[in-house]
């Protein structure tokens, strides 16, 4: 009964909105997908994976369903919207009850230089406490130096290969944590 009422907590937490201001100082809704989100979540995450290293289908299986490959599997996505644009977006994968993946955080490449990776970062951070997270998990790639970077400074530590399981992905080549 006790977990129920914790879990029904947590979930009233991530359902809440955050207001955030970027560093120029336009305000930025940050909020849970919403029915009618899946399109600029792929949109947003197609362009920057193009940009650097080319869709792998494991990206197309995942964006072009995000309700059923991420929601329907226990997950949360969150995204970041100015007005009615989506500007930015990260994903929480559930990979065990205490321990999810975080996926998909991009922020338009209009957008950039603002601050808003770090505040969607820390918004998903949160959430992924909110939730029970005990830790949380991310792969990327060596050449992504600003989103190694700011992981680091949020306190995701590199993983010792020995801890690394196989990714599906191709590109990630860099393998963090972060422990609560």
């Amino acid at each position: 009964m006790g977990l129920d009422i914790a879990m029904e907590d947590a979930m009233a937490n991530v359902a809440e909105a955050a207001k955030v201001r970027d560093s120029v100082g336009t305000a930025i809704e940050l909020r849970p997908f919403r029915a009618g989100d899946g399109e600029a979540f792929r949109v947003l995450n197609e362009a920057w994976i193009e940009k650097h290293f080319g869709l792998e289908a494991k990206d197309r299986e995942t964006l072009n369903d995000p309700e059923r490959k991420i929601l329907a599997m226990g997950g949360h996505i969150f995204m970041a919207v100015d007005g009615d644009t989506a500007v930015g977006c990260c994903a929480l994968l559930l990979l065990r009850p205490d321990v999810y993946e975080v996926a998909k955080m991009t922020v338009a490449e209009s957008q950039r230089g603002r601050g808003l990776g770090r505040k969607i970062l820390a918004y998903t951070i949160a959430q992924g406490k909110a939730l029970g997270a005990t830790s949380l998990y991310l792969e990327t790639n060596n050449t992504l130096h600003d989103a190694i970077h700011l992981y680091e400074e949020l306190g995701f530590r590199h993983l010792p290969p020995e801890r690394v399981t196989p990714s599906p992905y191709a590109r990630a080549n860099v393998f963090m944590d972060l422990v609560f």
